[in-house]
């Protein structure tokens, strides 16, 4: 059950990342991914800056935008540099 969780929260935090920071469109799957990886981010940051969104799906999904935000700037930025 928990890794469907992470998945849904993944995909939520994913999608409202790319919303929030227009960049070049992965598609759903990446999405999700870069949901994950940036709920990791995005809770490791937060944590050193000492700062909380709250616990439950809500703080969750905020924390995991905030770190997809991060990851997406960031690979726009490689992205940039390659073309």
């Amino acid at each position: 059950m928990e890794i469907i969780g992470t998945l849904i929260i993944g995909g939520i935090a994913g999608w409202l990342g790319s919303l929030i920071y227009k960049g070049s469109g992965l598609g759903i799957f990446w999405n999700i991914i870069v949901g994950i990886i940036g709920s990791s981010v995005g809770f490791w940051l937060l944590g050193k800056l000492g700062i909380s969104l709250g616990t439950g799906w809500i703080g969750a999904i905020l924390t995991g935008a905030i770190g997809a935000i991060i990851i997406l700037f960031l690979f726009n930025l490689i992205v940039r540099k390659r073309k």
